[in-house]
């Protein structure tokens, strides 16, 4: 599947210890993408708990397969601190990945002191979400999309239903009018897939300013509004980049958890019957998915302050080393395959740079409501090709799709 490494022994502190040479497995290939749980069981049986890889072509980092390490790590924020800036030196800038990974004045890529102030702000912002009208503002953009394509009998529910949905609905959130959110629904997509970098920051920041100094003129209650008031005095640079990171995380994660989650329900006999019923909830097979496919599957990147011995292995300093959720949320020695509340899994990541609490509800009850919203006006919905022609986006981060094309019978639209 991929190519053997050679290992060479060493010894440091009395104990032995292991260096890698060789090729890297490349993380973000196409191959990788079709069946990454193949390569993670492989990885197991070839290396244990850290694994050697490349995230792009010519830029090495250490995957951490093993759910207890990944913890150890996430909660070590003094000896694996997230701020990539002294990796950043020396990495090739124009990694059309860079977007995704560079240092950023926020809440996930810095550490100490600067991340609290960022957190706090952020956390504060998002507490103030009402969840209570999130189930009336996912039917009101629903239904109209919906409507678009029901009398059609076929769809691409990823472009046509579920991408703007999820983009409408969390502007709404945000207070980010049309015209705006259009301009960073194209940079989001092309930071996701690696396009052009320099032009994606651009586009995304210049977007993002006139986000802030809309809200700064003309305030009102929404997270980004929260964010321009908060006590800790956040800049308009400072206001660019917390959009950066709550555009990333609450279009781009979501729409794969959704796409992957009704792809289960749609060729998974426990939740879809011949008769149309759904023998198992929806929160079921999120709560699956979340498990065994989160949609950041690798993620979480810290950067060691100095070469550190972790599981045998020594890993250098200031080098990428990346969290496979997928793969530690599917460790032999911990997943049971009991998935319903099954609140150890990483999907969510763990420790001080973890998902903030209040956007963790938000995500499972926007994405339970997109897809019972579908369900309850499709209900015979049923995948158009085998599922085995479905393609996977490549890429080192995400577990993404690139369709999700759909049959039923026609429908008349519905008016609301």
């Amino acid at each position: 599947m991929y190519p053997q490494h050679t290992h060479q022994g060493a010894t440091a502190n009395s104990m032995s210890s292991i260096e890698f040479t060789g090729p890297r497995i490349p993380i973000y290939s196409a191959e990788f993408a079709a069946d990454p749980h193949g390569f993670y069981r492989q990885m197991r049986r070839d290396y244990g708990p850290l694994v050697p890889v490349e995230m792009w072509p010519g830029v090495p980092a250490t995957l951490v397969i093993k759910y207890r390490t990944a913890v150890g790590i996430l909660n070590d924020s003094d000896r694996f601190p997230a701020d990539p800036s002294t990796w950043q030196k020396t990495a090739p800038a124009d990694i059309p990945i860079m977007p995704m990974i560079e240092y950023r004045p926020n809440a996930i890529r810095t550490s100490g002191t600067e991340h609290t102030r960022y957190r706090n702000a952020l956390n504060d912002a998002l507490a103030g979400m009402d969840l209570n009208s999130l189930r009336s503002m996912v039917a009101a953009s629903a239904i109209p999309i919906i409507n678009t394509f029901c009398k059609d009998g076929n769809a691409e529910l990823l472009n046509q239903y579920i991408l703007p949905l999820v983009f409408s609905v969390f502007c709404q959130v945000l207070g980010c009018p049309p015209e705006i959110g259009q301009r960073v629904a194209q940079a989001s997509a092309a930071m996701f897939d690696g396009v052009d970098t320099d032009a994606v920051n651009a586009e995304m920041g210049k977007a993002l300013l006139d986000l802030t100094a809309l809200k700064r003129a003309h305030p009102a209650d929404d997270v980004t509004t929260r964010l321009t008031q908060h006590p800790e005095g956040l800049s308009d640079e400072e206001m660019v980049h917390q959009l950066v990171l709550l555009f990333a995380a609450g279009v781009e994660p979501p729409l794969n958890l959704i796409a992957n989650t009704l792809l289960l329900m749609l060729t998974d006999t426990r939740y879809a019957s011949e008769d149309n019923s759904r023998p198992l909830s929806i929160k079921t097979a999120l709560e699956e998915r979340l498990a065994t496919d989160p949609p950041m599957a690798n993620y979480c990147i810290t950067y060691p302050r100095q070469p550190i011995l972790i599981e045998g292995v020594w890993l250098p300093a200031n080098q990428p080393v990346i969290i496979s959720m997928a793969a530690c949320n599917t460790d032999p020695e911990m997943n049971t395959g009991e998935f319903l509340d099954n609140g150890w899994n990483l999907a969510f990541s763990t420790g001080p740079h973890a998902c903030p609490a209040h956007a963790r509800p938000y995500g499972l009850l926007l994405a339970q409501d997109v897809i019972d919203q579908l369900l309850d006006i499709l209900p015979e919905l049923k995948l158009a090709v085998a599922e085995e022609e479905l393609v996977w986006r490549p890429g080192p981060f995400h577990r993404a799709l690139t369709a999700l094309p759909v049959v039923f019978p026609p429908s008349p639209p519905l008016y609301v």
